[in-house]
């Protein structure tokens, strides 16, 4: 069997081009934030993670250029060596202070911090107990630790799952532990796909109760809930109590990259121990400056976070009353559960061609049965948007007859 075999029998993706029906890598010509250019017709984007609706922003534009004048497009190095640059130093600082915590670190993608995390913590003897419904990033970071350990010991188990949200199940699986191991509790604050919020006060108890430290990755949080955008620790009043919060550049900050902020102690052992910060090279200087712009908007502007959610909470009222199955959870998020793969796909084509384009998430991205369009909604939509995704949803869900 060659290497290559499996390559050239995968023809799914193929056959759903032909079809017409393949929601997946369509380029985007041109960007307003609400409104984009795909294939050469505007649509109103539906499915994007820009929440604040910053990236179109004139302040966070401007300085991204000024970033490329003054220290080029790239750092051409790791943090480690000759990738640091006053502008890194001073967004740490300024996420630290943000969020509570003693100090920050930032790693080049939001999906690299999980695996600049978990496997650097996570050691021989310890414990990842992680929500089975996780972000891929956490998995991957699950993985390379589990991996790492089992190098050392062939008989190491290092992840242990528990279902979905469920915290009684977090108890019964970590009571099961040996009772001195350190252990880290990994979950994402919001999840991506279902928009649902963690159960974080009886996480907490269950922390507290089984020597366990608490790591939350809330890139669907910042800037959508808790005070200021402050995220899903905060939205409980639960800051003191969360160990580390991870999140990404790439939502409500409107750039590329990701941080953790936590303990100083925690984060000087990262920086010198994490080969995802080491070997990788730093956040482009443009990245930064937007997210440093984007940071500035986020405390001077939080009446965006307020817009934000009311138009969410306006398309999942909307959007329910006509007869969808919607997530009745409090953020961003908004999924339509169609529950039928290939329904999915034929809905959202309708969808795009009567001018909105939403997410189509289908296994195995997500469970069988909870296939979806997942809808996400900016600070940014106006009435006009919003009313006219409300009218084509009617329109195309009667046409399919998945509504009545």
């Amino acid at each position: 069997m060659d290497l290559f075999e499996k390559c050239r029998t995968f023809t799914r993706a193929d056959e759903t081009k032909a079809s017409g029906f393949y929601p997946y890598f369509h380029a985007i010509e041109e960007s307003e934030g609400p409104v984009v250019m795909i294939e050469g017709r505007k649509v109103i984007m539906a499915g994007s993670n820009n929440y604040l609706g910053l990236t179109t922003h004139p302040k966070v534009k401007e300085a991204a250029i000024r970033a490329v004048e003054r220290y080029g497009t790239g750092c051409s190095g790791s943090r480690y060596l000759t990738g640091t640059l006053d502008l890194h130093v001073e967004l740490e600082a300024r996420l630290a202070k943000f969020f509570g915590k003693e100090d920050c670190l930032l790693y080049s993608t939001g999906y690299q911090t999980a695996q600049g995390i978990i496997p650097t913590l996570v050691q021989r003897g310890e414990y990842v107990v992680s929500d089975k419904d996780n972000h891929a990033c956490i998995v991957a970071g699950n993985l390379m630790a589990n991996g790492a350990n089992a190098m050392v010991d062939n008989e190491a188990q290092t992840i242990i799952r528990y279902k979905h949200n469920d915290m009684k199940h977090l108890e019964v699986v970590i009571s099961k532990l040996p009772a001195e191991a350190p252990k880290l509790i990994v979950s994402d604050g919001v999840f991506s796909t279902s928009g649902e919020i963690v159960d974080l006060p009886n996480m907490v108890q269950v922390a507290k109760k089984h020597n366990a430290r608490i790591l939350i990755d809330d890139a669907h949080a910042v800037g959508v809930i808790g005070k200021g955008g402050r995220g899903t620790a905060s939205h409980y009043g639960l800051e003191r109590e969360v160990d580390m919060t991870m999140g990404t550049f790439s939502k409500t900050f409107a750039s590329l990259g990701g941080f953790v902020v936590g303990d100083r102690s925690v984060i000087n052992y990262l920086k010198h121990f994490a080969p995802a910060l080491i070997f990788s090279a730093s956040p482009t200087p443009s990245s930064v400056a937007s997210a440093l712009a984007a940071l500035d908007i986020l405390e001077q502007e939080p009446w965006r976070i307020d817009k934000l959610m009311k138009n969410a909470r306006r398309m999942r009222e909307g959007l329910g009353k006509m007869g969808y199955h919607v997530g009745e959870h409090d953020s961003a998020v908004v999924p339509v559960i169609i529950g039928d793969t290939e329904k999915v796909l034929v809905m959202w084509k309708h969808l795009f061609e009567a001018g909105v384009f939403v997410n189509a998430f289908i296994r195995p991205g997500v469970p069988p049965g909870m296939e979806m369009l997942r809808t996400s909604f900016m600070a940014t939509h106006e009435d006009e948007h919003l009313n006219k995704i409300l009218d084509i949803f009617e329109q195309v869900g009667k046409q399919l007859n998945v509504i009545h």
